[in-house]
């Protein structure tokens, strides 16, 4: 026996990406989430897996568009005879029964809804114990069922599901966290999560998936699926990371020490060529300069930012060496003088918090910039 299938989760189709403020990169991204279904079909054909497990959050909110929805069946369907299994997840849970009406009513015949707490037949002596999500936070570990949960004798067992494995919250007593065991107690062979967003292994037989399509900084890796393949119930899983990303979100971390080249260091850190079109960057300055070298790193990110689909700077956590040379530079007397070193002062000012520090180093800093493009 062998049975190959790819794991995936958190599609998020429909996502509107309000927090991008370019209204054609939020397009962009918008189309890249449903061009996965496409990538991760080539995939699944590519290595031989005739299913694909979606392990929740399909669609971004329980009230999908009727366009986000039917394309998304339609792009599925164009893939017979791959089968895919979309599971309830907390974004698009059992409580959209609008969506989930909608679902039943035009899914093509090789789309199955795993929307019951009850065994699947995904292929001969292969059966799913899924997981539906009944709620956005249903209080309760929703994969228990799977431990008695009775299946043919030697078949390999398998499980869907969406959640936690641990409670971030400060209270740490969520009732619908996972069990990180639940693969031993219920006897699965492979245990397939979505919720988080980067690929994580929990146990050689129990793993998230992470979305196929990135859509923030926090995880700093490629979009990827898992393929996973199985010779016995006993024998442990196979699985391999595939790459189905069209868009790459990078943070790059430059740290400066006083007379470091800024822009030279940026150019360092920023990937080359065609790739930067599909690559949206954070550079995470630190550490401590001065108003010049500040000031021409700005210039260098703002001159680079174009070719990117985004390019932005985080300067919070870079400290400004300010002299009485650099506010020379500025003006040697008068208002603009007066408001520089105003500016500096409350910059430097520990009795204030850090956020209002680091808005005076950046009027600093903006100040800085103006004055010296008004000199050339």
């Amino acid at each position: 026996m062998n049975f190959r299938f790819l794991h995936s989760s958190d599609l998020h189709l429909g996502k509107r990406f309000g927090n991008i403020a370019d209204v054609d990169l939020r397009g962009r991204l918008r189309d890249a989430r449903h061009a996965v279904l496409g990538r991760l079909a080539a995939a699944a054909r590519a290595q031989g897996a005739g299913t694909i497990l979606l392990a929740g959050d399909t669609f971004d909110t329980e009230t999908p568009s009727p366009g986000v929805r039917r394309q998304a069946l339609a792009e599925m369907g164009h893939h017979a005879p791959l089968v895919w299994v979309i599971l309830p997840g907390n974004h698009d849970s059992l409580q959209a029964s609008q969506l989930w009406n909608a679902l039943r009513a035009e899914a093509p015949p090789n789309v199955v809804l795993a929307v019951e707490p009850a065994p699947l037949e995904l292929a001969p002596s292969v059966v799913l114990l899924p997981a539906p999500c009944t709620t956005r936070r249903p209080g309760r570990d929703l994969t228990e069922w799977m431990d008695a949960a009775a299946t043919p004798e030697g078949a390999l067992r398998l499980g869907l599901a969406h959640g936690a494995i641990r409670d971030f919250s400060e209270e740490g007593v969520g009732l619908d966290v996972l069990a990180p065991d639940r693969a031993a107690r219920a006897g699965l062979a492979y245990l397939a999560l979505g919720d988080w967003h980067g690929a994580v292994e929990v146990d050689s037989r129990t793993r998230y998936s992470g979305t196929p399509e990135p859509d923030r900084f926090k995880h700093d890796r490629p979009g990827t699926a898992l393929l996973v393949s199985l010779d016995a119930p006993a024998a442990p899983p196979n699985v391999m990371p595939v790459e189905t990303a069209s868009f790459a979100w990078r943070e790059l971390p430059l740290y400066l020490l006083s007379g470091d080249d800024g822009a030279a260091g940026l150019a360092g850190l920023l990937p080359p060529g065609p790739a930067r079109r599909q690559t949206l960057a954070r550079v995470l300055a630190s550490g401590r300069t001065s108003l010049v070298v500040r000031t021409a790193l700005a210039a260098a990110l703002d001159h680079a930012a174009p070719e990117f689909a985004l390019l932005e700077l985080d300067d919070s956590g870079l400290a400004t060496d300010v002299e009485a040379g650099d506010l020379d530079l500025i003006d040697r007397a008068g208002a603009l003088r007066e408001a520089a070193e105003a500016l500096s002062a409350e910059s430097l000012d520990e009795t204030r918090s850090a956020t209002e520090r680091a808005i005076a180093r950046a009027a600093l800093a903006r100040l800085f910039s103006l004055s010296q493009q008004a000199g050339t």
